[in-house]
């Protein structure tokens, strides 16, 4: 498998220069990170890397954040490993791919899932098995050999209302259609109503929220994200093993060996700037104190140049809020804004009989609320693997986005799809059930992007990382996350006279020639 990246379109976005070790300032920065998720732990590698001393602190017992992963026990004792759920590594993910080959150089421990279909409650079957790589033809051929798409419903799509797809830049994008919500826009472009639920309402729901609720924005640069704007194709990767072990630990150990020190366990409730009276220069001299105070649940940590605040949206709401002298009232405002998505379910069931050999490992559902997915964990991961042959059964995950039912229902209600879809798992016995139940995603609500919060803030040495935070770059989910994480980092390199990272993305427009430029002439005549 090639783990370097193949669209020689991709561009290319180059750092600001500068030194290349903070130990040729005179005093090395010390610099927070607030979040050992995604986010932070791109920030923390950006800083490291260029010598910074950096600390990670991390409300959970583990690393990764909503990619993250633990082992827990089976009721009979049996250790087994648990995450918050199915993620798919895409090819175009260039700069999350870029920090996990800190710890796995090769990406070895990522391996491909040729197809991923999707079905839904007529049993009509989506694949993406064998497709063009080569924009627009990847979707044209997905459309075309779609059970729920007839030729002639491409006659009656509206070539107006479609025109963002084909021409989608950021922030562009936003100024467009953050406005509509996802489903009235599918909706407008004439989208055969099976071809919505199948194909639009499963990657829409990705997002952890409703279509009638999400930004239509969001969809179209989610469309160009992993259609019409790259070439690195529709299939996508999993990690092999738990998430702990596969991604995070050989992470940790890389940055480990570079000086980051972590704190996990630990709750973090404000962060307070040193008077101007008893700071000195934020990057060389003596600093009296630091610039910062970070009060968190083992004390606090002072005297810090630079802090990273790179937890998930109710985390930062919280600190924001209890942090009186951060940020103008402004940018206050903002963050408190920022919303949360509605819960959703995460079930991984150990079962006593394998599923049938031809199941793929993992199915996306449309239409079959409140299930989302399957996964059939047995299939890729190693300590799933090694159960289901101990005991010749299978591990198999459910989930379930934006739920609006209360957990034991949706619960219920996905594992009675489950046995529907698969009915050899009717009469198998549960061994073990681990259930997740959380809400701690971003919404990218209607009219949300335009005060949704910078990496940068009004505050010298602060700045924010997550996939809830705003980055002009078309990006997307972990890919956002792991970018603003590198561009927190640049932020704060640049400010000390170091060198930054390059980030790499999809084409930031339209790449299909004179399908763009019509399409660009269709928009500004909306």
């Amino acid at each position: 498998m090639s783990t370097r990246p193949t669209d020689p379109r991709r561009v290319h976005h180059p750092p600001a220069g500068g030194l290349g070790d903070a130990g040729l300032l005179g005093r090395r920065p010390r610099a927070v990170v607030v979040g050992g998720g995604i986010a932070g732990l791109a920030a923390a590698t950006g800083l490291a890397e260029r010598g910074v001393t950096v600390e990670v602190l991390e409300r959970e017992s583990y690393l990764g954040g909503r990619v993250g992963g633990w082992r827990d026990r089976l009721p009979d004792g049996t250790p087994v490993s648990m995450g918050r759920g199915f993620h798919a590594f895409f090819r175009q993910y260039y700069n999350l791919r870029n920090l996990l080959r800190r710890g796995d150089p090769g990406l070895d421990r990522l391996v491909p899932l040729e197809d991923y279909p999707l079905v839904d409650a007529e049993g009509r079957v989506d694949s993406f098995r064998s497709l063009p790589r080569t924009p627009p033809w990847n979707a044209v051929l997905f459309a075309l050999r779609s059970p729920t798409f007839r030729p002639s419903d491409l006659l009656r799509l509206d070539p107006r209302a479609a025109a963002p797809l084909a021409n989608v830049s950021v922030p562009g994008i936003y100024e467009a259609l953050d406005h509509v919500d996802a489903a009235s826009f599918v909706e407008s472009v004439n989208f055969p109503p099976a071809a919505r639920h199948l194909a639009f309402e499963v990657f829409s729901r990705s997002f952890f929220a409703p279509p009638s609720a999400m930004s239509a924005a969001e969809l179209a640069t989610m469309f160009h994200l992993y259609f019409l704007g790259s070439s690195e194709g529709l299939v996508f990767d999993v990690p092999d093993d738990g998430f702990d072990v596969a991604l995070w630990e050989p992470l940790r150990h890389y940055l480990t060996t570079r000086g980051v020190t972590f704190r996990t366990g630990v709750t973090v409730s404000s962060v307070s700037r040193v008077s101007s009276a008893t700071r000195g220069s934020p990057a060389t001299g003596d600093v009296h104190g630091g610039w910062f105070h970070v009060d968190h649940s083992d004390g606090g940590t002072s005297g810090v140049d630079a802090v990273v605040l790179a937890p998930d949206v109710a985390g930062l709401r919280e600190i924001v809020a209890a942090s009186p002298g951060l940020g103008d009232a402004g940018w206050r405002a903002d963050v408190a804004a920022l919303g949360s998505a509605p819960p959703f379910l995460v079930q991984r069931l150990w079962l006593d009989r394998p599923v049938r050999a031809d199941r793929p490992p993992f199915l996306g559902t449309g239409g079959l609320d409140p299930l989302d997915n399957i996964s059939v964990l047995d299939r890729y991961e190693q300590d799933a693997a090694a159960w289901a042959a101990r005991h010749g059964g299978s591990v198999v995950e459910l989930h379930a986005y934006s739920a609006v039912l209360p957990p034991d229902e949706v619960r219920s209600r996905c594992l009675a799809r489950l046995h529907k879809i698969y009915p050899e798992t009717a009469g198998a016995r549960t061994v073990g059930e681990l259930v997740e139940w959380r809400a701690d995603c971003p919404m990218f609500g209607v009219g949300d992007f335009a005060r949704r919060p910078t990496v940068a803030s009004p505050v010298d040495g602060l700045v924010l990382a997550g996939d809830g935070i705003r980055i002009d770059l078309p990006v997307a989910l972990m890919e956002r996350a792991a970018a603003t994480g590198w561009q927190a980092a640049n932020r704060l390199l640049a400010g000390w006279g170091l060198a930054g990272h390059p980030l790499e993305t999809v084409p930031t427009g339209g790449r299909l020639g004179p399908l763009t430029r019509a399409a660009a002439h269709v928009m500004r005549q909306r």
